[in-house]
């Protein structure tokens, strides 16, 4: 059965870190690209990062506070969240596999992460 497991979400203070990290059961990191998307109640859902199923993770992901990641050994995906902000705060998601019209596919439930001032 395939699915997405989230975890590493929590409160944090402003400037602080966390690193998300997603548990993948039946995905194959080598055929699919992999992304975290975060939403913000009443706003649609927006795309923070993805990696491709080479291992290359997209140009933005290299800039900004934001770094994804993954372990093919442990099947998992991450992202390192640096100096947090209050707007940072949403539901985190981590998805995988885009069909032929570059939607994703697979969802995770998601992970709340809540920054603090």
């Amino acid at each position: 059965q395939l699915r997405l497991e989230e975890s590493g979400g929590g409160s944090v203070q402003a400037g602080g870190s966390l690193k998300l990290s997603c548990r993948l059961i039946g995905v194959d990191f080598k055929i699919c690209t992999m992304g975290w998307y975060r939403q913000v109640p009443g706003k649609e859902r927006q795309l923070i990062s993805t990696i491709s199923p080479s291992g290359i993770p997209d140009s933005d992901s290299k800039k900004g506070r934001f770094i994804i990641s993954r372990d093919v050994e442990k099947r998992t995906l991450y992202l390192q969240m640096n100096s947090l902000q209050t707007e940072d705060t949403a539901v985190y998601y981590c998805a995988a596999c885009r069909n032929g019209q570059g939607e994703f596919v697979h969802w995770g439930q998601g992970t709340q992460v809540t920054v603090y001032s």
